[in-house]
């Protein structure tokens, strides 16, 4: 029952992250009526909070291993509380209580995820290359059934007759998912933490790590892209209302598909060889939704099959891979993926704090008639810019040591 329980807390956290990173700025733009230029200040403005918070979560984490269980329930309370306030905010609410229940919720988010992914070693049955890949595939295969059941709830409510786009019984519904699960996997925190030495620039330079962190980063800027707009683009770019949440259903569980898969490869050729192949179906992914004409579904039904393919191998193959040269030089692992963490929501940051401001002074706005110039900047934004990023990160993995390696 360990990897299961690794699962069902990865699930609950995806479940958090998605409303944080996919819903919210569409949520606050139409239903609290922000603006789109405050929304990316806001968000941006919480990562510097990330700052310095999420590496001193991660050296709480290894500061006190014995404390893990607490961890864990602090994480799940946290999204317990936050949800059901964010998404009970009226029209017209201030933009500081916003802040307020964010900071939060983002402290929660990244307690757990830093807990979860630091635990890797202490959670496989064996901190061994190719355990810590199988757990890996588990721990994101849950993460991915998270992401569907977040994607498609919010949905379902609206079928069901709840109102305010079904928002306000989301955020209980996460409540209550965050509970749940923190009495579930209690057993699994109970596990004898395995840690290693403290951290510093030079251990992580000589682990290979820095040149990892650094690729982590750069790679999340066109899914931190993507996932900010993918709502805009759908309704008001490919003009297909109502169809965005199947779509990222259908995009959610083509990735949910390909982990096993892409962890199977990886253990079989290593990781750099999977990436390699992975990364260009994102680029093929980017390129086509740039060159796609309104209402066409079924290409872009077809786009989000091949770049869901794309992300399984980005979630299951590069925390593995980091997991791998920290548990091999011996470092503490709970606050290298402190850094880790911010490194990807620091990307989801710099997306938000960039593209939505863009989009305000190209005279975008959501749920209305747009001029054929905002729908340019929007495409650009959602297609062209993230196409660039994503040739930087293949080149970067071709410059990766072989030795990198999960193998």
């Amino acid at each position: 029952m360990l990897y299961p329980r690794v699962s069902l807390y990865a699930l609950m956290l995806a479940a958090a992250g998605i409303p944080l990173y996919i819903h919210l700025p569409r949520f606050a733009a139409v239903n609290l009526g922000i603006s789109l230029g405050v929304i990316g200040t806001v968000l941006l403005l919480i990562r510097l909070v990330d700052l310095v918070q999420d590496p001193l979560i991660g050296w709480a984490i290894d500061r006190w291993p014995g404390g893990q269980l607490l961890f864990a329930a602090m994480a799940a309370v946290g999204l317990a509380v936050g949800f059901p306030l964010l998404f009970a905010l009226p029209q017209g609410a201030s933009v500081t209580s916003l802040i307020l229940i964010l900071i939060l919720l983002f402290s929660a988010y990244s307690l757990g995820t830093i807990l979860l992914y630091g635990r890797s070693a202490t959670l496989a049955k064996t901190p061994d290359a190719k355990e810590l890949m199988t757990l890996a595939a588990f721990r994101e295969g849950g993460q991915l059934a998270g992401v569907v059941i977040a994607a498609s709830a919010p949905a379902l409510f609206v079928a069901l007759g709840v109102g305010a786009q079904g928002y306000p019984a989301f955020g209980l519904f996460l409540g209550i998912l965050s509970i749940v699960t923190i009495a579930l996997t209690f057993p699994m925190w109970r596990r004898t933490p395995i840690t290693g030495e403290g951290l510093s620039f030079a251990g992580l330079g000589q682990a290979g790590a820095l040149r990892l962190l650094a690729l982590a980063l750069v790679n999340s800027l066109p899914v931190a892209i993507t996932s900010t707009l993918f709502l805009f683009f759908v309704e008001d770019r490919l003009q297909l209302p109502g169809k965005a949440g199947p779509l990222l259903i259908l995009f959610f569980l083509s990735a949910g598909a390909s982990v096993p898969l892409w962890a199977k490869l990886s253990n079989r050729i290593g990781p750099k060889q999977s990436l390699i192949i992975a990364m260009p179906l994102s680029i093929a992914g980017f390129i086509g939704a740039a060159m796609l004409p309104a209402g066409e579904l079924l290409g872009f039904a077809l786009i989000c099959l091949a770049s869901g393919a794309a992300l399984g191998a980005d979630m299951v193959v590069l925390p593995a891979m980091f997991s791998v040269v920290l548990t091999r030089a011996g470092l503490n692992a709970s606050a290298a993926f402190g850094i880790w963490s911010f490194a990807g929501k620091l990307g989801l940051a710099l997306a938000a704090f960039f593209t939505l401001p863009l989009l305000e002074r190209s005279g975008f706005t959501p749920d209305q008639s747009n001029t054929a110039q905002a729908l340019d900047t929007l495409n650009l934004a959602y297609a062209v810019l993230p196409c660039i990023l994503k040739l930087g990160a293949f080149g970067m993995v071709l410059t990766l040591p072989t030795e990198v390696s999960a193998k």
